[in-house]
């Protein structure tokens, strides 16, 4: 049995999509291995922001729709679940489809509140992780992810959107404590999958995302479902699929130096419409790799990293960004609608570009990088 199993799906349309998803648990032996009669089954979409179902943001509603009926039939009790960093709960349901969904079916269609210590796992980083108690209350969670681009980590697959199971306000104390290290981020989200271990991952690449991905980039139809029992081992062969090397992906040098098995993956673990060496062309993977792996150097991180700035021709003034900001390194200057950023308070964690409506945030080199990229042309 393959440890990946991918299905080439290019609409939404919902029969086709049903017929997928049941060919996908098939695979695995089906939805009973993972669901029994009256499990309480969280299924963790992804619903980032308000935004609308053509832009490719947040899981299709096709995709839950389909996973919770599988899950209803076989006795399990489903409910839709995330925490949104900024908008609120409400409207991301509505905007997403997923409220739609949730009555339609009538099921629930909950925000993930009240934080909770959830346990560690023996490889953790990170000794004390609060999320959901929702989460941990669960009998069994099913992860629908998106396939995207990420502006800090590189992809958005199934590991990263576990994060959305933290509370939202304790998403910035992470992104704030995390700072610079990539890597030391990437290690969080290790932790927190390896302590929710999510029976079930079902990646929703019909339509995805590339370029400034998660929210700002270019919707693609890459016509992928892909499903798998491990979120890493999916994660990682997917990233092989988008063109980006293994030892570029933050998640998999994380993975590595946990000394995790899931990071010796096998041609052979990758089955179904797309195997080994199958690529997908011309992937606009975000040009971050600058924050590199490096030793903690707080005086030369800034100055190797990108940073955010504003981009006044598509600013609309939402303040967005300084609402979300984790350091409070944002303000306004009220001469000329400026919004100006404390670079020495800056954590480079890019949620100020994860979070713009508009994509008014763009990103300029360090000193360093550019003189480096200078004397390297």
């Amino acid at each position: 049995m393959a440890k990946v199993f991918t299905v080439k799906q290019n609409s939404y349309d919902q029969n086709e999509i049903n017929s997928a998803i049941k060919r996908i648990f098939s695979h695995f032996g089906g939805i009973e291995r993972h669901v029994k009669k009256d499990d309480n089954v969280l299924l963790k979409a992804n619903m980032l922001s308000a935004s609308e179902i053509s832009k490719r943001v947040t899981t299709d509603p096709s995709i839950v729709r389909a996973v919770a009926a599988e899950v209803m039939n076989a006795g399990g009790k489903p409910f839709i679940g995330d925490s949104p960093g900024l908008d609120k709960f409400s409207a991301v349901a509505k905007k997403s489809g997923l409220a739609a969904v949730a009555d339609e079916l009538n099921i629930p269609c909950e925000e993930l509140i009240t934080p909770a210590e959830m346990p560690n796992s023996k490889t953790a980083t990170f000794r004390k992780i609060e999320v959901s108690k929702k989460v941990l209350d669960a009998d069994v969670i099913i992860n629908l992810p998106k396939m995207k681009t990420h502006g800090q980590m590189v992809l958005t697959l199934g590991v990263k959107n576990l994060f959305g199971t933290v509370v939202a306000q304790r998403k910035a104390e992470w992104h704030y404590k995390v700072g610079l290290r990539r890597d030391i981020f990437a290690s969080l989200l290790i932790d927190i999958y390896m302590g929710i271990k999510p029976s079930f991952t079902i990646l929703d690449g019909v339509w995805g995302m590339d370029g400034r991905g998660p929210s700002n980039g270019n919707p693609r139809n890459f016509c992928l479902l892909a499903g798998a029992e491990n979120s890493l081992t999916l994660d990682f062969h997917i990233c092989r699929m988008l063109g980006l090397p293994l030892e570029e992906f933050p998640l998999w040098q994380a993975a590595k130096q946990k000394n995790l098995p899931e990071t010796e993956i096998l041609d052979s673990d990758l089955q179904g419409d797309y195997v080994h060496p199958f690529k997908y062309d011309n992937v606009d993977i975000p040009k971050l790799s600058n924050m590199r792996l490096l030793p903690k150097l707080p005086l030369i991180e800034p100055l190797l990293t990108s940073k955010p700035a504003q981009n006044l021709k598509k600013c609309i003034q939402c303040l967005r960004c300084i609402e979300i900001c984790p350091a409070n390194a944002m303000k306004v200057n009220r001469n000329g609608g400026r919004i100006d950023i404390d670079y020495k308070k800056c954590i480079r964690c890019y949620c100020c570009h994860e979070f713009c409506p508009k994509d008014a945030i763009d990103f300029k080199d360090g000193l360093i990088l550019k003189i480096m990229k200078f004397l390297g042309r």
